[in-house]
């Protein structure tokens, strides 16, 4: 069973941002996402299993790998709430 994470609660860890950052460039395999980081290999699992449980990231068996792709419709979605979230200039200046 996947466990479920919030886009918001994951983006808050510097090394998950890093991972999607990395995975702009394309996907990635697990290995090759670690190869980047120094961190224990059960750390980075966990960065990745938090990524995919808030569907972020998704990820698919090729033979012996696992490789990672960004879900950029899901991380527009997520910047799309945050703008919700700010005032656009529009709103302030009608308001003064």
């Amino acid at each position: 069973m996947t466990e479920r994470h919030s886009a918001f609660s994951a983006l808050g860890d510097p090394t998950r941002r890093a991972v999607l950052r990395l995975l702009r460039q394309g996907s990635r395999t697990a290995g090759e996402i670690a190869d980047e980081f120094h961190l224990t290999k059960p750390t980075m699992s966990h960065h990745l299993r938090i990524l995919k449980g808030a569907g972020l990231v998704r990820c698919e068996r090729r033979g012996t790998s696992l490789v990672y792709t960004l879900q950029s419709s899901v991380l527009e979605d997520v910047a799309a709430e945050i703008l919700d979230l700010v005032p656009s200039r529009r709103r302030r200046a009608s308001a003064t």
